[in-house]
């Protein structure tokens, strides 16, 4: 069978790219066409952008979201500002997607395919390491980060019997003394009008609860983040959590829903109401309020920070591919995790 492999603009591939993502493996808002297309025009400058689609007759059975800087091939995007990378690929198509796709990279001029933070459970992870190798190819495969989440059950108290003795308990207790000692609420701002406004807060409450946090928050990745947001919620995404003391915002949780699921993407807190843990606890709404409305699952994204694993959340493995095409390195797919050593360790914001 052959199929067609096309390079195009993002005003090209836009509609069919939407109509694919809910066909696919994985549902997550890092491989929508928004998300792409806010990075692209904010930080794709020294890149070429290769934009592939592969085709069966009219049907569109893939896509592989890519950038060429030099002779590299990257996943268009970064570490730092996404949590996961992938091809869009229909399901049951896989076997279909991976070799056409080499089929047309073969013909390109590239030395190294250099595929970044790819879940465990991707089907890439399954095809095109053997593939490659086939070809001829070096494979080289390492851990790149993990990315914590939990399933939800059907009910609060069942998530929280699901906890920890220690963790249900720290955390009832932390409410408690919430409820004796503060006059506070919970609420979401998802209306696009009340954003910006609501984003200046957000910003605020990040700079001022950790130095790293205010180092991250450039003003190249603030002015991403107002345009990304303003796409997220004009797809209906964006989920942008406060909670008020004495009717000041002293926490905020910026959130999307998508999917079956909740991705925590980035918080920020008053240090001077740390006592009261409003930065735990805002998170711990986030995630009862997705369990009220059904969600499936809670993603705290990229890190290993503590209060995730406190929440009960499990890790998923994120993997760095490497496929080049240099034959003097090869190496065995069996030894390619110390094929290069430890892989630096990626930026990503602190959660």
């Amino acid at each position: 069978m052959t199929y067609q492999i096309t390079e195009e603009s993002f005003e090209q591939l836009w509609p069919a790219w939407e109509a694919l993502l809910p066909q696919g493996n994985f549902q997550t808002v890092f491989l929508t066409p928004s998300w792409h297309h806010v990075w692209w025009r904010e930080h794709g400058g020294g890149s070429e952008l290769r934009l592939n689609a592969v085709r069966d007759g009219e049907a569109l059975v893939g896509i592989a979201p890519l950038m060429s800087t030099g002779n590299v091939l990257l996943f268009l995007g970064d570490t730092d500002l996404w949590d996961y990378h992938d091809f869009i690929v229909t399901q049951g198509r896989e076997a279909d997607f991976y070799p056409a796709l080499l089929d047309h990279l073969d013909a390109q001029p590239w030395d190294l395919l250099d595929l970044r933070s790819i879940p465990e459970f991707s089907p890439t992870m399954a095809h095109l390491p053997p593939l490659a190798e086939a070809r001829g190819y070096t494979v080289e495969v390492a851990e790149e980060d993990v990315s914590p989440g939990v399933a939800l059950p059907n009910t609060w108290d069942d998530y929280l019997m699901s906890l920890s003795k220690k963790d249900r308990h720290e955390l009832r207790r932390k409410f408690r003394r919430l409820d004796n000692r503060a006059d506070y609420r919970s609420y979401s701002v998802d209306d696009s009008s009340s954003i910006d406004s609501a984003l200046d807060d957000f910003f605020e409450l990040m700079r001022i609860s950790h130095q790293d946090k205010a180092i991250f928050l450039s003003p190249e990745r603030e002015r991403f983040f107002r345009r990304m947001t303003e796409e997220v919620a004009r797809i209906g995404a964006l989920k942008l959590f406060f909670m008020e003391v004495s009717g000041k915002r002293v926490a905020g949780a910026l959130c999307f829903d998508y999917g079956n699921a909740r991705l925590l993407y980035n918080s920020g807190y008053d240090p001077d109401y740390s006592s009261l843990s409003i930065g735990r606890l805002l998170k711990a709404q986030c995630l009862k309020e997705a369990i009220e409305e059904g969600k499936g699952y809670f993603d705290c994204l990229r890190g290993k920070e503590p209060y995730k694993y406190h929440f009960g959340a499990s890790d998923v493995q994120l993997y760095h591919l490497m496929v080049r095409r240099a034959l003097h390195a090869q190496v065995p797919h069996s030894a390619v995790g110390n094929a290069r050593g430890p892989l630096p360790e990626p930026a990503h914001r602190i959660g």
